[in-house]
């Protein structure tokens, strides 16, 4: 054992050593790509890692105090594109302090970035950013996205090294303090124009803009949104715009940022003195009834989008406009407004809400239409008299309500992309819906409700690449044979369609299909026969179904390239799977999260990986379970037999033990209790109180408490009897211990060759009812018995009968007589 001084000794050096190592040297950075991207954040770091290799080109060095950021700190990453330094905490910077997104900027040296030459984006996001003069960027060339939003700048002015930024894309000042722009503040876009610049200046406090500051500048996009306190102002501003070629130009509010009340004519008549591609106005919670008025200056515009605006009253959009795209979303439309533009080619009306009808649509030219997230019902559809144009190729019909397919969408041949996701498609099994359509190329039918009976509902779709009907079903649970001639498919998504079975020939029409999505169903077996002719297969998703294992032994039908989902089933871990649970282990490689699979059963290996079950155990349990069945088949034969007939050799041990000793009684009394009365009143009251008397054995008297009422039936009735008496009736047959007692009596007079059984018929039983009791039937049909009947002649015959039978091995003596009137009037009862 080691002295305690020695291991202090020891100990403390080590952790001194410990302490001294700082988190960079220990490679904490996750390689999320190798060599190109790393994951350094909220590691503690104080420094840059020198386990980051210089061919990096995202890093992500975010909430960390980084302590030693100089001049030369990213000369070693010329590769460098994505930096992020979010809340870094205080950073030293050659001679000042640096700090990035999150944390303020008292000062910055003009080599902080030397080395980042391949930079692409740089974010200075809420440092406190006064000016964007001293901001040391010029030598970065490759830079093509500054943002600089929520700072404190309050001056546009753009210093001259902009001019030596040729790559420059966007430029965002958002949320900044700018209230004035001027003449001098764009020299720098004048002297080297930036023709694919996009600028955003939304939520700066703007009350003017200087007439002519953006004369002849061209921009790609301008953002002007929540600048301006009142309708005044946002008109002042629009004026100083006069002269600005911009491709497109946005205007508007945000939705918690609104300060305009109105937007008239008066306002947007500015807008003619612009050069403007596309425009957008978003979030104005009032306009001008008259739309077509208000937007006579942008009537050449090439697009045109309103986006959030209340236009629940404009009932027409018609002529006077040359627009090719019209996008309407969320305007709060009553009713579908008239369409009548002649030079629309793309046309979007989305998220209205309360919007339930389709109304006139007019544009001849229309390729593109997107009307999905309203609230729209087709009574009919779809063809080119619905749509007004036979030119279409585009078109979302998805996030609606039923849509009842009542054409083949004849006039609409040039279709290539068909959307009816989440909206309830009806008919569709009636005829083949998309027969016309040769040339589509995308169809979604995920959760229309469809449940597919029709095989030839595809018939058509010739040209088909992607196919996604999730959510929906299929008659009796079965994925039918319905792809035929859609040799073109490489997507197809099958998944939550409570699949049960795939059938053999399911998916022998598409040679070309890639991605298979099989997930979230009730499949049970893995069959490989059904994907045999999926040679181009890539991805095989089955997960979340309820596999336990696979059809065939063999598994080598699936393409080697093929990458297989099987994670959440209920793989059985048994020794009847052993090739299947092989095949796992051996195509390890080609399943996704392998050890993530796990066994459902049995009980002792659940939740253990299926790649754990060795195989060699079940050559043992082989012969182990051999040898168990055969024993427990043994076992079981046994005490069948012995339940079988444990009464009978009750019986049987019981006539051994009294077989030479006196009988007790004269006979044991078998009937149903429905005919206890006749027992009690006619046959105890002749038999005991007669002359001679005998002694009945019966279940309530001569019972003995607390055995089993089988134990004292053979004990109490069978082995102390010298007769058996049998009251047979309707209720007799139908109650299930008598017929139990007779059985034993049977056994009891094979057994006691001096006994005897006694038939007495109380009624007459239906033959159809006794020829269930075969046994009873053939005994009636072959030996004499005794029958009821009641009259004076009848009742005397048949106690004289009674009497001779039972009198047949009775020792009589005169002292019986004595004793047979204080005996209790009782009979036995069957349960």
């Amino acid at each position: 054992m080691i002295p305690p001084r020695s291991l202090a000794g020891t100990l403390i050096p080590a952790m001194a050593f410990l302490s001294c190592l700082r988190p960079e040297s220990w490679e904490p950075c996750v390689e999320v790509e190798p060599n190109v991207t790393y994951q350094c954040m909220e590691l503690n770091l104080s420094k840059i890692p020198n386990s980051i290799p210089s061919s990096a080109k995202n890093l992500d060095l975010s909430f960390n105090p980084l302590k030693c950021i100089d001049s030369h700190s990213f000369s070693s990453f010329p590769e460098l594109e994505v930096l992020d330094l979010s809340r870094c905490l205080t950073v030293e910077a050659w001679t000042s302090h640096l700090h990035f997104p999150g944390n303020p900027i008292q000062s910055l040296g003009t080599g902080a970035f030397h080395g980042l030459s391949s930079l692409r984006t740089l974010v200075a996001v809420e440092t406190k950013l006064a000016s964007l003069g001293n901001f040391p960027i010029e030598h970065l060339t490759s830079l093509e996205k500054l943002n600089v939003a929520h700072n404190l700048i309050h001056s546009f002015k753009l210093p001259e090294y902009f001019s030596n930024l040729p790559n420059l894309k966007h430029l965002d000042l958002s949320s900044n303090k700018i209230q004035n722009i001027f003449n001098m503040d764009l020299e720098a876009l004048h002297k080297m124009p930036l023709l694919n610049l996009s600028l955003d200046l939304s939520l700066n406090p703007i009350d003017f803009i200087q007439p002519g500051a953006f004369k002849e500048i061209r921009l790609h996009e301008l953002t002007l949104r929540s600048n301006f306190h009142n309708k005044s102002a946002m008109k002042t501003c629009i004026q100083g715009l006069a002269g600005l070629e911009v491709h497109r130009l946005v205007l508007g509010e945000f939705k918690n940022e609104r300060n305009v009340e109105m937007v008239d004519k008066s306002v947007l008549e500015e807008l003619c003195n612009l050069t403007i591609e596309e425009f957008q106005l978003a979030y104005i919670d009032n306009l001008a009834r008259d739309v077509t008025d208000l937007l006579s200056c942008l009537a050449n515009v090439s697009a045109m989008s309103l986006v959030s605006l209340n236009l629940n009253r404009v009932e027409e959009i018609s002529t006077g406009f040359n627009w090719q795209s019209l996008e309407l979303v969320k305007c709060q439309f009553k009713q579908f407004p008239k369409i009548v533009l002649p030079s629309l080619k793309r046309f979007t009306c989305i998220a209205n809400k309360d919007l339930d009808s389709f109304g006139e649509l007019k544009a001849p030219r229309l390729e593109h239409l997107d009307l999905s997230g309203n609230d729209l019902s087709f009574k009919s559809c779809c063809s080119h008299y619905h749509f007004g144009t036979t030119s279409l190729k585009y078109l979302d019909l998805s996030f609606n309500g039923a849509i009842t397919m009542t054409a083949n969408f004849m006039g609409l041949e040039q279709l290539e992309y068909l959307d009816f996701q989440y909206s309830t498609l009806n008919r569709i099994n009636e005829f083949s819906v998309f027969l016309s359509l040769s040339k589509l190329h995308y169809l979604d039918i995920s959760y229309t409700k469809i449940q597919v009976a029709f095989h030839g509902i595809f018939n058509g779709l010739v040209s088909l690449q992607i196919l996604k009907m999730a959510g929906n079903s299929f008659e009796d649970n079965l994925l039918p044979d319905i792809f035929t001639n859609m040799r073109n498919l490489t997507y197809l998504d099958l998944s939550k369609c409570q699949l049960e079975q795939v059938s053999e020939k399911a998916f022998d029409a598409l040679p070309e299909l890639k991605f298979l999505n099989m997930s979230h169903n009730n499949l049970f077996l893995l069959d490989e026969l059904a994907y045999k002719p999926l040679y181009s297969l890539e991805i095989l998703d089955c997960s979340f179904n309820s596999i336990k294992s696979s059809r065939g032994q063999e598994l080598q039908h699936f393409p080697s390239n093929l990458t297989i989902n099987l994670t959440q089933n209920v793989l059985a871990c048994t020794c009847e799977h052993q090739h299947f649970l092989q095949w796992i282990k051996d195509q390890r490689r080609s399943l996704v999260e392998v050890e993530k699979l796990v066994c459902a059963t049995p009980s002792d290996l659940q939740g253990l990986p299926a790649l754990s079950f060795r195989n060699d155990t079940c050559q043992i349990k082989k012969t182990i379970i051999g040898v168990s069945v055969l024993s427990a088949l043994v076992v079981s034969v046994i005490v069948f037999l012995v339940y079988k007939f444990y009464f009978h050799l009750m019986l049987f041990a019981g006539c051994k033990k009294y077989g030479r000793g006196e009988s007790t009684y004269d006979a044991f009394v078998i009937y149903s209790s429905q005919d206890e009365d006749w027992v009690r009143n006619e046959l105890v009251k002749n038999l005991e109180e007669g002359v001679p008397p005998f002694q009945l054995c019966l279940h309530y008297r001569d019972f003995i408490p607390g055995v089993a009422i089988a134990a004292n039936i053979i004990q109490e009735g069978f082995h102390k009897s010298r007769k058996v008496i049998v009251v047979v009736s309707q209720h007799f047959i139908q109650s299930r211990w008598c017929i139990f007692e007779y059985e034993i009596a049977q056994t009891w007079q094979f057994l006691s060759s001096h006994a005897g059984i006694i038939f007495i018929v109380l009624q007459k039983v239906e033959k159809s009812l006794l020829r269930k009791q075969v046994e009873l039937y053939r005994l009636l049909s072959r030996n004499t018995y005794l029958e009821w009947e009641d009259s004076i002649l009848g009742r005397h015959i048949f106690w004289r009968r009674l009497r001779k039978a039972l009198m047949d091995g009775k020792l009589w003596s005169p002292e019986a007589t004595a004793d047979a009137g204080n005996n209790q009037q009782e009979a036995t009862t069957c349960i």
